[in-house]
């Protein structure tokens, strides 16, 4: 089962995306992971990537789609993956229709998690990572069990994003509303679009993406 999670920054896809892994055996694919990596390694796509960048340009969607196509390749996405993070275009997303085409591999469902943007900016505008551990937090929502001391590893050194605040987070909201949320209705038109409440506790929103996976999956085993 492959799966794409839409959804504004801060709507909690990195968070859902890892709870799916652990459930279905998934892969959480981030494309910056992957751009990173890439270029780490000095892969030819992942070089060529480098050097539009070091020229101030954007990566083109062929290259995107060209990491993806060779990440897909590898045994531990044999039981499906989630892209989190791409398409951010509907052209990402005809050019990513017609690599899975050609890898005989096809997206099972597209989920949107719907938040309200002013609860995007305060959920963001709070958020701090365990330095040693990665584990997140959030000063209102998700504090510390004990001030200074990471519940899961009892680090003491934590940091914040230097764009968790809330002027950028209303540009970010901006870039999103402005190129992404246009491929919605590409995906609905082809019966993949689901939207689930990304107001709702966390492990309400965990239940109902549970079930769309379930449904789409048992969908596609009748077919």
């Amino acid at each position: 089962m492959n799966i794409i999670l839409l959804g504004p920054p801060g709507a909690g896809k990195g968070t859902q995306a890892r709870k799916l892994e652990e459930k279905f055996g998934l892969v959480q694919l981030s494309t910056g992971d992957m751009l990173r990596s890439s270029v780490a390694r000095g892969e030819p796509l992942g070089l060529e990537a480098k050097m539009l960048m070091d020229k101030g340009q954007l990566v083109s969607d062929d290259i995107i789609t060209g990491m993806i196509r060779e990440r897909i390749k590898q045994p531990d996405c044999s039981r499906g993956f989630i892209l989190d993070g791409f398409p951010r275009t509907v052209s990402q997303a005809e050019s990513l229709d017609v690599m899975l085409a050609a890898c005989q591999k096809e997206i099972g469902a597209v989920i949107e998690l719907k938040v309200d943007d002013e609860a995007l900016v305060d959920r963001v505008s709070g958020r701090f990572t365990c330095s040693q551990c990665g584990a997140g937090y959030h000063k209102k929502y998700k504090p510390l069990k004990i001030e200074g001391t990471c519940d899961v590893c009892g680090g003491h050194d934590f940091t914040c994003r230097a764009d968790d605040n809330a002027e950028t987070m209303k540009t970010r909201l901006k870039a999103f509303y402005d190129q992404t949320a246009p491929i919605l209705p590409y995906y609905q038109s082809k019966g993949l679009l689901k939207t689930v409440n990304g107001m709702a506790p966390m492990n309400e929103v965990q239940e109902e993406l549970e079930s769309i996976i379930k449904h789409a999956h048992n969908s596609n085993k009748g077919m």
